[in-house]
């Protein structure tokens, strides 16, 4: 597991979580550096995954260049935000995460966290069924996996004292090959923006849960 190698800016869990707004107006001069991109990917990448699968792969877009081959899979609207943000990091959903999936839980044991046992139990039971799994399902699996630990990148990143903003708006059919992905293993879910805000984020309000919310 990561552990963290820098004290979070901030570490006060209401303040990250209540205070967190979607920021899409970036200061262009403040730059974040690839060492501490990668520190908050490590810790962000401590979210739960299926069957710890972990199936996300990161794209740092963070030079012009980079950035204006970017824009070709991205909707005209989320220029400004790609422009001026400090970094993207584009989330894919990794389809073929299983084929290291014994690797994984190997080391898992050889650390000592489980049994040989247990080691048997979980690539008996759900090594194969990934194997087997259709497309469909791996696609789903994988984006679910991708949601959390860009959920938790948000909220990383303003613990380091940044402000960030989830998007979508993007060409989902052409978006993996403009990042030299593999379309056959890889699915498109979420750009994050990074940097910091150049004015006062939009506040908004969150409808009353008791309306989208069913106890059984």
């Amino acid at each position: 597991m990561a552990t963290m190698t820098k004290k979070l800016g901030n570490n006060d869990l209401a303040d990250v979580m209540f205070n967190r707004h979607s920021v899409r107006d970036f200061d262009p001069a403040v730059k974040i550096d690839r060492d501490e991109i990668q520190e908050m990917l490590s810790e962000a990448a401590t979210a739960p995954s299926a069957c710890n699968l972990q199936s996300w792969h990161f794209v740092v877009i963070d030079t012009p260049e980079a950035k204006e081959k970017f824009k070709k899979a991205v909707m005209p609207f989320n220029y400004p935000q790609v422009d001026k943000a400090s970094a993207i990091v584009f989330i894919a959903g990794d389809t073929q995460s299983h084929l290291v999936y014994r690797d994984v839980w190997n080391k898992v044991y050889k650390d000592g966290n489980i049994t040989k046992e247990r080691l048997d139990q979980i690539l008996g039971t759900f090594l194969p069924l990934y194997e087997k799994a259709t497309p469909e399902f791996l696609k789903f699996d994988a984006t679910m996996d991708c949601s959390i630990v860009g959920a938790q990148l948000l909220l990383i990143a303003r613990a380091h004292g940044y402000d960030a903003n989830a998007f979508s708006g993007i060409d989902f059919e052409h978006m993996i090959p403009t990042l030299g992905l593999d379309p056959k293993r890889f699915v498109p879910i979420m750009g994050i923006a990074l940097g910091k805000a150049a004015s006062e984020p939009l506040h908004t309000q969150r409808y009353d849960t008791k309306t989208q919310t069913e106890f059984l």
